[in-house]
């Protein structure tokens, strides 16, 4: 695979489909997939609809898809600018070590400077070591005092309304 060109470029209506597969097999590696209830259709109106929430970066070694980069705008308060979440980043087993993740996030930060955004961020789960070990070689700082707070389903549904769990 070492011979074959390694490219990154923005995702197009078409590759929705591949996408989603590879939406699935993250889910599946970070042992979440009972989380996953968005279809393939719910997930092409979202990235290619009217208003789209999110971008996605397509990673390829050849023409095989190796890999994504989802991302969208967020805001800072501190900086009072925007800046750029990466929701998920993903490559699969085989296309590892060969450079295709370092590229998605440099084209992702890419992106980030033309913006003008002030951050470039995202979470890792604790246990993953392997990517905590490579983003820190990119010079990632993670942030330890940091949680993310989280709401769903029937919890957002009751403080939607203005009620609170007990």
């Amino acid at each position: 695979m070492s011979d074959r060109l390694l490219t990154v470029q923005p995702a197009r209506v078409e590759d929705v489909p591949a996408i989603y597969r590879m939406i699935a097999a993250l889910a599946a590696y970070e042992k979440l997939d009972h989380l996953r209830t968005g279809s393939e259709a719910e997930l092409g109106r979202a990235l290619f609809g009217d208003h789209p929430a999110a971008e996605v970066l397509i990673g390829r070694i050849g023409t095989q898809i190796g890999g994504f980069a989802l991302f969208f705008h967020n805001f800072s308060t501190f900086l009072a600018r925007r800046g750029l979440w990466l929701e998920d980043l993903f490559v699969y087993p085989d296309y590892r070590g060969l450079g295709l993740g370092r590229a998605l996030l440099a084209a992702t930060a890419a992106i980030a400077r033309q913006r003008g955004c002030g951050r470039f961020e995202w979470a890792v789960l604790d246990w993953n070591a392997p990517a905590l070990r490579f983003y820190e070689g990119l010079g990632a700082t993670v942030m330890p005092d940091w949680r993310i707070a989280r709401v769903t389903g029937a919890a957002l549904d009751q403080l939607a309304a203005g009620g609170a769990r007990r």
